[in-house]
């Protein structure tokens, strides 16, 4: 009999579990299928970085990406969404090999493993798969009654909103949060992070994050990438990527 799980981990995805940010990357993919050389992925590229820098907040940005499949039919975003991860998860740097192994670890500890993410479940579901990931709290565009998209979504899963998703799925399965674990690389996570009782930052470049593992004792984990083939050495300790910051901590 299956022993339920008393606890979670929750797993941003994009450059905490793989090294790329996964919506932008499928958009590249996506607009060479219909033709695009590369130059107008740049354009759109350059209009997000405009967005960002002039304060539209990201859950905005997530919005106006949506609004791009707008009238595409889901299945067929869906199939080419799972084409873009498998070309993706081939490359030599695809994924973040601490975090990987950190799934493997909760994994046969017996915990819950959610990914949490604004992308949708075209790039993220292969990837739940590989990961044999439990769940997944995702961006989830709006089908028309045709089968199409919108261009909407239900909710951004941006900032706040995250943190919003761990306690409902913390709550609505009855989870010990002070047991549960938290993965995140950016500021945009630290809602998420702190509504679990063990945070863990990955990478150390967000300096926001930086300052709350220093000040509150969190883990922080190496972002070196690798080959999924090298990231499925789950068990080896020399794959938990603790960083000079929390190997200190712990002497």
């Amino acid at each position: 009999m299956t022993t339920k799980p008393t606890r979670a981990a929750f797993f941003d995805v994009d450059e905490t579990l793989i090294n790329t940010k996964s919506m932008f990357d499928f958009l590249r993919f996506w607009m060479a299928r219909h033709g695009d050389d590369g130059s107008g992925h740049a354009a759109v590229m350059a209009q997000v970085r405009a967005d960002a820098d002039s304060g539209v907040h990201r859950s905005e940005i997530n919005r106006r990406y949506y609004r791009r499949f707008a009238g595409v039919p889901m299945d067929e975003l869906r199939r080419a969404g799972r084409a873009w991860y498998e070309e993706y998860r081939r490359g030599p740097a695809a994924v973040t090999v601490s975090t990987w192994a950190a799934v493997s670890r909760h994994r046969e500890a017996g915990d819950l493993v959610v990914l949490v993410s604004g992308s949708f479940r075209g790039c993220l579901d292969p990837l739940a798969e590989d990961l044999e990931a439990d769940l997944v709290l995702c961006s989830e565009p709006v089908v028309g009654p045709d089968g199409t998209l919108t261009g909407e979504v239900e909710r951004p899963m941006i900032g706040s909103v995250k943190a919003d998703a761990v306690r409902e799925t913390l709550d609505g399965l009855g989870l010990n949060a002070e047991e549960s674990s938290c993965y995140g690389d950016h500021a945009s996570d630290l809602d998420m992070l702190m509504a679990v009782g063990r945070p863990v930052v990955v990478g150390g470049g967000d300096r926001v994050l930086m300052e709350h593992a220093q000040r509150l004792d969190w883990p922080v984990l190496s972002a070196a990438p690798g080959y999924l083939r090298t990231a499925g050495a789950w068990a080896a300790t020399e794959l938990t990527g603790i960083t000079a910051h929390a190997a200190a901590r712990s002497r």
